[in-house]
């Protein structure tokens, strides 16, 4: 009885303490908890490139959305100490709502659910369902794909986006499906599909990984497109201000298309080869344009 008793005491003490952060956070700026802290902490990603990755056993985190995390927050919290956390797909946005992560750093996507938990910075990235061909196959196209063999993986956007086409256009492709996105690019690779769809950033990983890069490019037009954001407090409007205020003076002086250049085109670690995946009419119009529009816009 004793035990449980100072069981439930601890407890009690820890739910006590907890609920005194949590209120502490939600009535302290983020940039106030920063400078009192002295350090701000990144929600980062170990495997996302070119958006997110570690390099190395040394916890050295990099990445394009990394980069423009540590741009940021040197302009607006200059003085701070940048800690990394490593975080998932999963976790993020609960750690941002309790305040173990000042700023998310990782490809998260911007959608109406999710701004009812967190707030979106402007969009610094619109991920692209295209395709990808052989570079001596012709096809540049998405019309040339009728009746055609079209790879695609299992329980991805890409499968939806292509029957949905398939009703839109009166078409049909021969959807042949890989349990997994190395598969759907074997079925391309080895000529028994004549293109493979899914997300421009994650086919240009693959196809910088491949055997024989030089041999295959992303063409065509989109299927649909997703804006990517870094993601903070919903409760925290001047942090928001400053966060999208420094990301607007990035796109206007040209640096923010420098560093998507460094991640996207030029060679990157820890391969030194490159994406070859020039900035989108979408996302070159929003750096004339800036907004933090969610996906259900783009659906439209």
């Amino acid at each position: 009885m004793k035990m449980q008793l100072k069981t439930l005491a601890t407890a009690a003490l820890l739910a006590l303490a907890f609920g005194s952060a949590s209120a502490q956070t939600a009535t302290t700026g983020t940039l106030d908890k920063i400078k009192a802290n002295g350090k701000a902490v990144l929600g980062v990603r170990e495997a996302s490139p070119p958006m997110a990755y570690m390099l190395g056993a040394g916890d050295k985190y990099v990445g394009y959305h990394v980069e423009l995390c540590e741009r940021v927050l040197k302009d607006i919290a200059p003085n701070a100490k940048l800690e990394y956390m490593a975080v998932t797909a999963q976790n993020t946005i609960p750690l941002v709502q309790n305040g173990t992560l000042d700023i998310g750093c990782g490809p998260t996507t911007n959608n109406t659910a999710r701004q009812q938990q967190v707030a979106f910075a402007l969009t610094t990235y619109v991920s692209e369902v295209r395709m990808a061909t052989k570079v001596d196959s012709g096809i540049t196209s998405l019309d040339q794909l009728a009746g055609r063999n079209v790879s695609a993986s299992t329980g991805t956007t890409a499968v939806q986006l292509l029957r949905k086409r398939e009703r839109a256009q009166n078409v049909s492709y021969n959807t042949m499906l890989g349990k997994d996105h190395l598969e759907s690019f074997l079925l391309m690779e080895s000529g028994r599909a004549d293109a493979f769809v899914l997300d421009d950033n994650l086919l240009a990983g693959i196809i910088a990984n491949s055997k024989s890069p030089a041999s295959y490019r992303i063409v065509g037009e989109a299927l649909g497109s997703e804006p990517i954001a870094l993601l903070f407090r919903k409760d925290d409007p001047a942090f928001k201000a400053a966060v999208d205020d420094s990301l607007r003076k990035l796109m206007k002086s040209g640096e923010l298309e420098k560093i998507y250049t460094k991640w996207f085109v030029a060679a990157i670690p820890p391969k030194n080869t490159s994406l070859n995946l020039p900035m989108s009419p979408a996302l070159k119009q929003l750096m004339l344009e800036p907004n933090d529009k969610p996906l259900e816009t783009y659906a439209k």
